[in-house]
């Protein structure tokens, strides 16, 4: 059975609304983000009870919890990092998650990634090592900036971290001039979860279907790989000061995929993986 999730904090920071959102959208449950304003990584235990019990009343589970355990430099102080990723195990516990999201470090710019290739290696099996027994999976996405930006350093850090498991991302490929198609080839039977979410050849972000990752074509290969579980993620653009400049009973044309508030982009994003499955 095909599972939906999202990142609901994109609908409302605040956890009640972020509910009211993924029911009305008929989701499964949530890749967790942002809590009544605050990023996952710094809740308590107890208010990740308080949100566990608000899933379980709605019917609604935790199926990662989107860390941002790895978006630090790879110069940046790595020991302090490695504690926040074993606070993200207690969290992901407490929820009742099978999945932490996680990164491969920022290179910096102007320097080739393969200098750092070894630390980045090394980082990321104290990660693993970390997380070892405890029965959660760590799921590393490709992200603009980071190590594993391109399909061939993705592959790269699975080989050598065999335990991590891959989110394919095809919007953040697309903004770092990767073929989609090209990574779905090389890391297709690698892919644990899908983000979905796609974006235009300048990298702007549009509904799932709108853009150039091939979003369909890689969906439907996923599925017929096995894949199951997909996290909606909008990043759509909303244009907050759009209403103050229309009259009444007019609209404003800005951009055909910006919105008007933050549940209208959510909603979008829903509608459009839904027409995605179709």
């Amino acid at each position: 059975m095909i599972k939906t999730y999202a990142f609901a904090d994109e609908a409302s920071p605040m956890m009640d609304d972020q509910i009211k959102a993924m029911k009305r959208n008929g989701l499964d449950g949530l890749e967790i983000r942002g809590v009544d304003g605050q990023p996952v990584l710094d809740i308590s235990l107890d208010k990740a009870k308080e949100v566990k019990a608000k899933l379980d009343a709605a019917g609604l589970v935790t199926w990662s919890v989107g860390s941002s355990i790895g978006k630090i430099g790879i110069e940046d102080n790595f020991e302090q990092h490695l504690d926040k990723l074993k606070w993200m195990l207690e969290i992901a516990h407490t929820l009742d998650a099978e999945n932490i999201r996680m990164f491969s470090f920022f290179i910096p710019k102007d320097h080739d990634p393969a200098e750092y290739k070894g630390e980045v290696i090394d980082r990321l099996g104290r990660f693993a090592e970390a997380a070892k027994g405890s029965g959660i999976h760590l799921c590393h996405e490709n992200e603009k900036g980071i190590y594993g930006d391109t399909a061939a350093r993705c592959l790269e850090i699975l080989k050598a971290v065999p335990s991590l498991k891959f989110v394919f991302d095809p919007a953040n490929f697309v903004q770092c001039r990767q073929d989609t198609a090209t990574a779905w080839e090389l890391l297709g039977d690698r892919v644990f979860y899908m983000h979905i979410k796609d974006a235009r050849e300048d990298g702007f972000v549009v509904p799932a279907g709108n853009g150039v990752g091939n979003v369909p074509a890689i969906v439907k290969a996923f599925i017929e790989k096995g894949g199951r579980n997909f996290t909606i993620e909008p990043h759509l653009t909303v244009f907050k000061g759009l209403a103050a400049l229309e009259n009444e009973g007019e609209k404003s044309v800005i951009d055909t995929f910006k919105y008007p508030d933050a549940d209208t982009a959510f909603d979008a994003a829903c509608n459009a993986f839904r027409g995605v499955m179709k």
